[in-house]
């Protein structure tokens, strides 16, 4: 199957489960991500701002500003076709909302790539090995390329969109773990 094809019955998977299953999905895979040595070692993390069906990332925001970490988001650059790394403090304000319903910071300080210690990347789907399928605009990709980049790379989805295979391209990078709402997948 191809990517495009992948892509469609991903988000038919997503887009399927009810408001009630979503939400208690995400409250398990917070639980989850919060349990990982990964996010007990990290000062600074960066995650995504979820999409309207996408997995909640709201908990953990909230659970590393109550355990001091600092949180950073993308900032994307629709022109540029890149994202930047930008610390926030608040999910209420310094936003706009863009394609898809995409909140995008407006202001906040770009945090460097080598003080970020995991990121928390969503993705349509993932495979035991790592590979990611992203919506196809390469960004994470570009991201996770930077030489200055070292921090450990979480996927972070609904057990729905584990799967067994995602077609690789040469310009994919792969995450070091997924953590889902039934677990943590360490992969190779």
């Amino acid at each position: 199957m191809d990517k495009i094809e992948l892509r469609h019955q991903l988000r038919s998977r997503i887009t399927a489960l009810s408001d009630e299953q979503r939400v208690a999905k995400s409250r398990s895979a917070y639980h989850n991500l919060i349990k990982t040595d990964e996010y007990k070692k990290a000062s600074v993390v960066m995650i995504y701002l979820p999409l309207p069906h996408e997995i909640d990332t709201t908990a953990v925001i909230l659970h590393a500003w109550q355990n001091e970490k600092t949180i950073a988001v993308p900032k994307v650059s629709w022109q540029q076709r890149h994202m930047i790394p930008v610390e926030i403090n608040s999910l209420e304000v310094g936003f706009s909302t863009e394609k898809g319903g995409l909140k995008n910071p407006i202001t906040g300080v770009p945090m460097p790539f080598e003080d970020i210690d995991l990121v928390v990347t969503p993705g349509l789907g993932f495979d035991r090995q790592g590979n990611r399928l992203g919506k196809g605009g390469s960004y994470y990709d570009r991201f996770f390329g930077s030489k200055h980049l070292d921090a450990k790379k979480c996927g972070y989805a609904f057990s729905e969109q584990i799967i067994d295979s995602v077609p690789v391209e040469e310009h994919d990078v792969p995450v070091d773990f997924i953590v889902t709402n039934e677990g943590v997948i360490e992969c190779d």
